[in-house]
Order: C-alpha cells, then sequence, then structure tokens
C-alpha cells in the first residue's frame, strides 16, 4: 500500500467538500437561467463534442484503474484515477461553457427552431422516451455523484484504504454509469445540434 499523500483532517475535509461540491450544483442548477449568446468565431458545440471525448476517456481511465488496483499496483491506480478527476474538472469547465454560450437543444428538434412540433416528435418515435430516461438518470445520478468521488479520493489519499474501499463499492460503478451515460447522451442529442 502506498503512503498518505495528506494528513487526515476530517472536518477539514467535509467542509472543503461539501463547499465545493454545493457550489458546483448550485452554478450547474442555476445556469439554465443565464444564456449568453455573443458571436463567436467557432462553433460553440464543440464544447459538447469535447464533453464526449472526455466521457469516454474517463471510461477508459475508471476501468484501467479498476484493473491496476485488482493486479495491487497501487500507484498506478492513484495515477490513473487522479487524471480521471483532473479531467472530470476540465469536463465540468466545457460543459458550463456550452450550456452558456448554446441555446437549449431538444432531442428530435430537426429545424432546429427550439420547438418539438408533432412531426418531429412522431419522426423520433420511442427513442425520445429511451433519451429522456437515460438523460434523467445521468442528470440525477451526475448531480449527487460529486461529493462521493472526492470523499473517496480523499479516504485514499490519506491512506485510509478500509473507508475508501467501503466508499469505492458505491461511487465506482455510479461514476463509471455517469461518464458512459454522458457518452450515450452526447451521441443521442448531437444530430439536433
Amino acid at each position: 500500500m502506498l503512503e498518505p499523500s495528506l494528513k487526515p483532517n476530517d472536518r477539514k475535509a467535509k467542509m472543503l467538500i461539501g463547499i465545493f461540491s454545493v457550489v458546483v450544483f448550485l452554478l450547474v442548477a442555476l445556469m439554465g437561467r443565464f444564456h449568453f449568446a455573443p458571436e463567436l468565431p467557432f462553433n460553440v458545440h464543440i464544447f459538447a463534442k469535447a464533453n464526449g471525448v472526455i466521457n469516454s476517456v474517463v471510461s477508459f481511465l475508471l476501468i484501467a484503474a479498476l484493473v491496476a488496483v485488482k493486479q495491487k499496483k497501487y500507484l498506478l491506480h492513484k495515477r490513473i484515477m487522479l487524471g480521471a478527476m483532473l479531467l472530470s474538472i476540465l469536463f465540468l469547465v466545457c460543459y458550463i461553457s456550452h450550456h452558456l454560450l448554446s441555446a437549449e437543444t431538444r432531442f428530435g428538434d430537426m429545424n432546429h427552431d427550439g420547438i418539438l412540433d408533432e412531426f418531429e416528435k412522431a419522426n423520433c418515435g420511442r427513442l425520445r422516451f429511451v433519451y429522456y430516461a437515460i438523460l434523467g438518470t445521468h442528470i440525477v445520478l451526475a448531480s449527487l455523484i460529486l461529493p462521493f468521488i472526492l470523499f473517496t479520493a480523499y479516504r485514499g489519499l490519506t491512506a485510509e484504504y478500509e473507508k475508501h474501499k467501503k466508499l469505492t463499492r458505491i461511487t465506482w460503478p455510479i461514476w463509471l454509469y455517469v461518464s458512459i451515460t454522458g457518452v450515450v447522451v452526447y451521441l443521442m442529442i448531437s444530430p439536433y445540434y
């Protein structure tokens, strides 16, 4: 096992993780109320594409980290997980940028007018329900997983490995689900950008 990278200080960690988690949650929740439409020299949906790529890489890293820890390659596991966390921060920046700079995209809106008419609804058929089911679970779990990710990382970095393993059993599958469904949501909605 690895030596601790951080000294345990649960009170300070809980406070910082709580503040960061609440700030991110509120930022994401409130950004739907704000929209900027500046004339930009590039397609703002590049941020959505970047998020699809980032989520794909994070999914791969989460699986690679599991393999590494099962093989008792703890330093490799730590590096991979820190990479996944850094990419998740980049994801958050791209996500906020995309949603602040682009108009809302509706699944099935073929003419990009922001209105889903009966023809467009019929054209999508039941795929709309599949999309919204995936999107709904993705959003709910994504909004809940951040403090778990941070506490799991904290327990690993403080070498509290039993607590780390216990949290990982909850955190890892949800984080993997959120990252994979993020890619699926992007692939399903991208034709309507």
